[in-house]
């Protein structure tokens, strides 16, 4: 999902983006910022992950 809303975005749209948020944060925050969204991103994978093994298993119970 993340791929398809990266590609809908041309260039300028990504520098913009880019630019605002060094606005807002500043330099020094922007590394914490995407340190603590990859983990967010790691987490929610993981977590639907589970969640789709834990269906799997439930499928094959009931058959």
């Amino acid at each position: 999902m993340l791929q398809i809303i990266l590609f809908s975005l041309g260039p300028w749209e990504i520098i913009a983006i880019i630019a605002v948020a060094l606005l807002l944060f500043g330099g020094k925050k922007i590394p914490e910022l995407a340190k603590g969204l990859g983990k967010g991103i790691k987490e929610f994978k993981n977590a639907s992950k589970e969640l789709d093994s834990d269906d799997d298993k439930e499928k094959t119970k009931e058959d």
